[in-house]
C-alpha cells in the first residue's frame, strides 16, 4: 500500500516519522515536498534581527526521515475520488550533507543526486506547544547511511512515465496513492485588499525575512514609520523583531513601529489574558498598537485605514491565512477523524478542524503537530487492518486540549499556561525550550542545540 504526505511542514514531518515508526515495512511511504527541507516556521521572524538563525531552523528531510522516500515536488491538484496528485517535479538540491548521498526514487530504481539548498516550507502559524513531546524518540537523528531517498533532478531520474505515476523532473506528473495525507499548510491571505500584494512584504520564507531586514536597514539612517498589518502571533513577533533591531542599531528613537489589527484587541483568536498581556509586551518595547484597524488600501506611500491614510516607509502582512493553491485557496472543514474524503486526510492550516467536541482548532504549529498524531494513528489503523469482510476499522476522533500558549516579542515573551500568564524571564526561558525541544522532538539534536545557543546569551531585560 502506497502512502502519500503531501508537504514536510509541522504536520507532514511530524505524520510521516509517526508512520516510519508504526507502518510494516511492506507499506510505502512517500513523502512530497516543495523543498527538500523542513523550515520551523515558528522561528522565521528571528531571522530578521539575527540571519544566522536560519542555518538553526532548515533541517534536511533526510536527516530527519528514516524510510521514506523523499519526492521534490510542487503539489499542483488533488484528486480524492481518483485517489491522485498531480505533481510538478522541481530541482532535488540540497540533498547531500557530505558524510551521506541521498538517492534518486522513481517506484523502482535509485540513483545518486547531489546540489544546492533551497529553503521553504509549510506554514503552520506561529503558535507552538508549551509541553516538549519528543515522541519517544529523543536522541534520535536519523541514519546516516542514506536511507531516506529522495526524488533527484532530470539528469539522474528516471523519465518513463512507470505505472507509479512519477515522471521526470521540471514536467508535470501523478502520483497514484492509496491513502494520504494533505498537509501543506497555508499561505498568505492578502485579502484582496488593494496594493497590498504590490507594496507589501509577508512573512511565509526566510527570503521574507532577509528582505524585510535589507530594507529595514536600509531605512535607518534617515529614520521612518513600518508598518505591519496583522496582529496575530507572526505580526507580533515580526514587530517586536523590528523594535529589537531598531534598538540595537541606535535607531529607537528615529524609528517607529505600528502593529495594526483589523479586530478589537491583538491575538484576536486567543484568550484575552494572554491578549492583554502581550498588547503590554508591545507597548513597552515601543511598539504603537492600533486595533479596529482594518486596512482598505496599499499605495507606494502607506495605508489607508478607515478613511485615514497612515504614511509607512515600509510595510509588511501578516494579515491572515488561505488554503493551498492545490486545495483552489480553500481551507476545507475536516472533522473528528480528519478525513476529507475516504483514504484522504487533511491536516494543518491546509484545512479547518473541528474536533471531537465540535471545537473549532486554531491554526498553530501545536495543533497541526497534535492534528498530526491523530492522523497518522488512523492512517495506520486503515493501513494495517483495511476493509476486513466489509467491516471498516474505527478511527480515533482527533480531541485538541492545548496546554497554552506562548509569542516572542523581541527579546521579552508571553506565555500561557493553564489560567496562568507570564512575562519575563520565565516566558522566556520558556520559549527557548520549546523552540529547542520541537528540533530535539524531529530527531535535529545538533539544530536544537544551536538554537538554544543563539537565543540564550545576551538576554538579561525584562
Amino acid at each position: 500500500m502506497r502512502i502519500a504526505v503531501l508537504g514536510a511542514g509541522y504536520a507532514g514531518l511530524t505524520l510521516a516519522r509517526r508512520l516510519e515508526r508504526t507502518l510494516s515495512a511492506d507499506h510505502e511511504i512517500v513523502v512530497v515536498n516543495d523543498s527538500p527541507t523542513h523550515l520551523v516556521q515558528h522561528e522565521i521572524h528571528r531571522a530578521i534581527r539575527r540571519p544566522a538563525i536560519a542555518e538553526d531552523i532548515v533541517v534536511p528531510l533526510t536527516d530527519v526521515l528514516d524510510r521514506a522516500a523523499i519526492r521534490v515536488a510542487r503539489v499542483e491538484r488533488v484528486d480524492p475520488e481518483s485517489k491522485r496528485v498531480h505533481l510538478t517535479d522541481l530541482p532535488s538540491t540540497g540533498l547531500s550533507d557530505g558524510n551521506r548521498t541521498a538517492r534518486a526514487y522513481d517506484g523502482s530504481d535509485r540513483t545518486d543526486s547531489t546540489g544546492t539548498e533551497r529553503t521553504g516550507g509549510e506554514s503552520a502559524g506561529t503558535a507552538i506547544e508549551i509541553e516538549s513531546e519528543n515522541d519517544g524518540e529523543a536522541g534520535t537523528t536519523g541514519t546516516d547511511d542514506g536511507d531516506a531517498d529522495v526524488v533527484s533532478d532530470a539528469s539522474n531520474a528516471t523519465t518513463d512515465d512507470s505505472d507509479r505515476g512519477i515522471g521526470a523532473d521540471g514536467h508535470e506528473s501523478v502520483l497514484d496513492y492509496d491513502l494520504c495525507a494533505v498537509c501543506l499548510g497555508a499561505e498568505t491571505d492578502f485579502g484582496d485588499v488593494p496594493g497590498v500584494v504590490e507594496h507589501a512584504t509577508p512573512l511565509k520564507r526566510l527570503e521574507d525575512a532577509e528582505r524585510v531586514r535589507e530594507e529595514f536597514l536600509s531605512m535607518l539612517p534617515e529614520g521612518g514609520r513600518v508598518v505591519v498589518c496583522g496582529a496575530g502571533l507572526s505580526g507580533v513577533q515580526a514587530a517586536g523583531e523590528l523594535a529589537a533591531l531598531a534598538r540595537e542599531e541606535g535607531a529607537g528613537d528615529a524609528v517607529e513601529i505600528v502593529l495594526t489589527e483589523a479586530l478589537g484587541r491583538v491575538a484576536p483568536t486567543f484568550p484575552a489574558e494572554f491578549s492583554r498581556a502581550v498588547r503590554e509586551e508591545l507597548e513597552d518595547r515601543n511598539v504603537r498598537v492600533r486595533t479596529n484597524a482594518p486596512v482598505e488600501r496599499a499605495t507606494d506611500d502607506g495605508v489607508t485605514i478607515d478613511g485615514e491614510e497612515l504614511s509607512a516607509d515600509q510595510l509588511l502582512w501578516t494579515g491572515g491565512i488561505r488554503g493551498p493553491a492545490a486545495l483552489d485557496g480553500e481551507r476545507p472543514i475536516v472533522k473528528g477523524t480528519l478525513q476529507l474524503d475516504e483514504g484522504t486526510f487533511a491536516v494543518g492550516d491546509a484545512a479547518r478542524a473541528v474536533d471531537a467536541n465540535g471545537e473549532a482548532v486554531p491554526a498553530s504549529a501545536q495543533s497541526a503537530v497534535r492534528a498530526a498524531r491523530a492522523a497518522a494513528e488512523n492512517i495506520a489503523t486503515i493501513a494495517e487492518h483495511g476493509d476486513q469482510g466489509g467491516f471498516r476499522p474505527r478511527l480515533a476522533p482527533f480531541e485538541f486540549d492545548s496546554p497554552g500558549w506562548l509569542v516572542s516579542v523581541g527579546d521579552g515573551a508571553v506565555a500561557q499556561v493553564g489560567p496562568t500568564v507570564l512575562r519575563g524571564r520565565a516566558a522566556r526561558a520558556l520559549k527557548t525550550s520549546v523552540g529547542a525541544g520541537y528540533l530535539t522532538s524531529v530527531g535535529a539534536i545538533t539544530n536544537a542545540v544551536d538554537l538554544a545557543r543563539e537565543e540564550l546569551p545576551g538576554r538579561t531585560d525584562d
